[in-house]
């Protein structure tokens, strides 16, 4: 996955992500990677968010939400 690719599509689409992760929650071997989309993009839906412990499922948790939503988002299929 092309993650730069990605994060430019989603902003061309109306969508702010946030992605983080938590040291915090990584010492306590948790879920450090947390995203967040929001925007204009998902319409009245409101938030998409998706935690996990490593990058590459977060990013995947939250295309499968993402995807889930109403909206021309089949372009995402090919992103992962």
């Amino acid at each position: 996955m092309n993650i730069e690719q990605l994060m430019e599509k989603l902003g061309r689409s109306g969508i702010t992500v946030i992605l983080k992760v938590d040291d915090e929650r990584m010492a306590e071997g948790g879920e450090p990677w947390t995203l967040v989309m929001s925007g204009p993009g998902l319409g009245p839906e409101g938030l998409v968010r998706a935690e996990s412990s490593s990058l590459s499922d977060c990013l995947e948790q939250g295309i499968i939400r993402l995807r889930s939503r109403p909206g021309d988002w089949e372009w995402l299929a090919y992103m992962s």
